[in-house]
């Protein structure tokens, strides 16, 4: 995407919106999803929903995969007991969704299954169904993990928020 495009996405798109695409209840319903399967399986999901990169970021050429991975790490997603840590990453103003997984989960889980989330996800956003995009994106996340990391049952999820984090 041209450095320009970025500048105007990230200056002036619909990022004001955020509180009305993701409202308070909504965040609490992905919240409880996200308790709910981590019952089934030994992952920890966390989603993160950003407004905007900051000017000087994408001046820096910050991009929202390099910022997925920063967000990954500043909420130590990494840092669960199975290296099972997942991120689903939002980038409203530039219309963005990255999925990092941890090394635990990345060796069992291929990118390509990541990234049809990712694309199932932009189609919901893209119909203006932010509710259905966000919560069918945490219950594919939840379907892969339980697919490819079963729980064993000594696993019952807790290590990270399940409550969404705003940016």
């Amino acid at each position: 995407m041209a450095l320009t495009m970025r500048l105007l996405q990230n200056a002036f798109d619909g990022w004001f919106q955020l509180p009305k695409r993701f409202p308070a209840p909504l965040l609490d319903e992905v919240a409880k999803l996200v308790g709910q399967g981590e019952q089934t399986h030994d992952g920890e999901v966390r989603v993160a929903i950003e407004a905007r990169l900051p000017l000087s970021a994408v001046l820096s050429g910050v991009t929202a995969n390099r910022r997925a991975h920063e967000v990954f790490a500043h909420l130590r997603v990494w840092d669960t007991e199975r290296n099972s840590g997942v991120l689903l990453y939002v980038l409203l103003a530039e219309h963005r969704i990255e999925i990092v997984a941890d090394r635990g989960i990345a060796r069992r889980v291929a990118a390509e299954e990541w990234k049809a989330i990712c694309e199932q996800m932009r189609e919901g956003f893209a119909r203006d169904d932010w509710r259905g995009g966000l919560l069918r994106g945490v219950e594919q996340a939840n379907a892969l993990l339980r697919e490819h990391f079963p729980s064993d049952g000594s696993h019952r999820g807790g290590e990270l928020p399940d409550q969404p984090i705003i940016l």
